[in-house]
């Protein structure tokens, strides 16, 4: 990891083919090393703009994912989560602004989110969930410390990386479709079009508009599609129910309608409010693959992105080292521990930071531009409750859709990884929890080398995961029999 801290350098290589470093710099040029990297303070701005435009769609989103009940049926406040979406944003990016001084933006990971929704708080009080997020950000910032997480991240085979993510795409993807009411429970089956086989009510419908419209911006690589489609989609949702006079209940979350003024102090109603301990009823085992699957959700992107972003802009060499990456890596950690104290979900990379980074953009003052405007939403949180959760719903599609992208990258004619990687996928929509897929992967995958005899393909780390996840499907039957229970 040493190797991959080392600071820019003053010369031609750092500064970019034909720039020079003028004299005389000012303070925010000799903190960001602007010149030295080739990039001016207004490419910074413009770029820090760009990639805020391309990422805003999280303050929507996240909510989504994370509102609802928490285990005890207290229902957590919207306001709150936005603020608290909004905050950790602006203060994780910021920091990596300030610390970190490379043009990447975090924001709450919609994976991470994923899991503290649909396994963590249905188990647990909100405060004991959004404890389980500060220790897996602690986790990860010690792996950094350490070196360990290179080291775990080289030792899971990149075809099961590949599958996690490919798998909570369509887990993110599920989540939209059934918000949105375009997937319901089924009555003779286990899931159905609509409540009955067909899709009822003009909300729905406004899904569909806005998913295709979403769609089809990509599809003409406009920048900043799918906030463009939601804020098209909310207009459209405005109007039609202007028109048609749509009864309030219809709507998931009310009505299409600004009530009050659209700026507003910041509820912070939900922020330290963290817990740990009192997971008794949870066991130490569960606890303990949540924080593995917190971590696994958390982490496996982020190491691809910030070297993806940072190659792209001219910040990484071949052998993928770049100025600030183990600073990078920490702050990327940290932003768990940020986003459970906000109660916001863990913060990680954005891989829209590339649109800032196509805008021009080389340095932190970019970040700190984007965090600067996620600070500035804070007091705008009742703008975002006009969106309609049919309309930021297909938001979460897309983002499943591509997560899906990492497909063409397993080679499904080898059935030592397309089998879990296939197990992996499916599994994680079909139980909805990611750990399940994760752990359905590891042991096919060992077990297949090991009859193909290949058992020391699979290494100790590989080996150790799989008892592990053993353990954790025979859990049950293994408690019976012992009486436990």
């Amino acid at each position: 990891m040493t190797q991959q801290s080392v600071e820019p350098k003053t010369s031609p290589e750092a500064a970019g083919p034909g720039s020079r470093v003028p004299a005389g710099r000012s303070w925010l040029d000799r903190y960001f090393h602007i010149s030295e990297r080739g990039s001016t303070v207004a490419r910074e701005v413009r770029g820090g703009v760009t990639t805020f435009m391309a990422m805003a769609y999280i303050l929507l989103l996240n909510p989504l994912i994370l509102g609802g009940e928490d285990v005890n049926g207290n229902l957590l406040s919207q306001p709150g989560l936005i603020t608290a979406t909004a905050f950790a944003a602006a203060a994780t990016t910021l920091l990596m602004g300030f610390v970190g001084k490379v043009p990447l933006a975090l924001a709450a990971g919609l994976s991470v989110s994923g899991v503290l929704a649909s396994q963590v708080a249905p188990n647990m009080t909100w405060p004991q969930a959004m404890g389980m997020c500060v220790i897996y950000g602690v986790v990860i910032c010690l792996l950094v410390v350490t070196g360990l997480r290179e080291m775990i991240m080289n030792a899971i085979p990149l075809a099961l990386k590949h599958g996690i993510t490919m798998g909570i795409g369509l887990f993110i993807a599920l989540i939209g479709l059934y918000k949105a009411g375009f997937v319901h429970q089924g009555v003779a089956t286990p899931v159905s079009l609509g409540p009955a086989g067909e899709l009822a009510g003009w909300p729905v419908l406004i899904f569909c508009v806005t998913l295709l419209l979403i769609f089809m911006l990509q599809a003409r690589n406009i920048p900043g599609a799918i906030l463009i489609g939601i804020i098209v989609g909310t207009l459209v949702a405005i109007v039609v129910n202007a028109i048609v006079d749509i009864p309030a209940k219809s709507w998931s979350s009310g009505p299409p309608a600004l009530e009050g003024s659209a700026v507003a102090t910041p509820d912070f109603s939900l922020f330290g409010n963290v817990e740990f301990g009192g997971w008794g009823d949870v066991g130490v085992i569960t606890v303990g693959m949540i924080v593995f699957t917190l971590v696994l959700a958390g982490f496996f992107d982020a190491m691809a992105t910030i070297i993806g972003v940072g190659t792209e802009a001219k910040l990484a060499d071949e052998k993928g080292r770049m100025p600030g990456l183990s600073k990078a890596l920490f702050v990327d950690g940290a932003g768990g521990v940020i986003g459970g104290v906000a109660s916001g979900s863990g913060q990680t990379v954005f891989v829209e930071s590339a649109t800032g980074v196509g805008e021009g953009a080389r340095t932190g003052l970019a970040s700190a531009v984007t965090g600067l405007f996620f600070a500035a939403c804070l007091f705008f949180t009742p703008l975002t409750a006009i969106v309609p959760t049919e309309v930021a719903s297909a938001a979460l599609v897309v983002i499943g859709a591509m997560m899906m992208q990492n497909a063409r990258h397993v080679d499904w004619s080898d059935r030592s990884v397309a089998i879990p990687v296939f197990l992996t996928v499916v599994l994680m929509p079909f139980t909805y929890t990611i750990t399940t897929g994760v752990a359905a992967g590891v042991i096919a995958y060992s077990a297949i080398k090991l009859a193909q005899g290949r058992a020391r393909e699979v290494g100790a780390f590989m080996w150790g995961l799989t008892v592990i996840f053993i353990v954790f499907f025979a859990l049950n039957p293994i408690e019976s029999w012992l009486g436990v229970h």
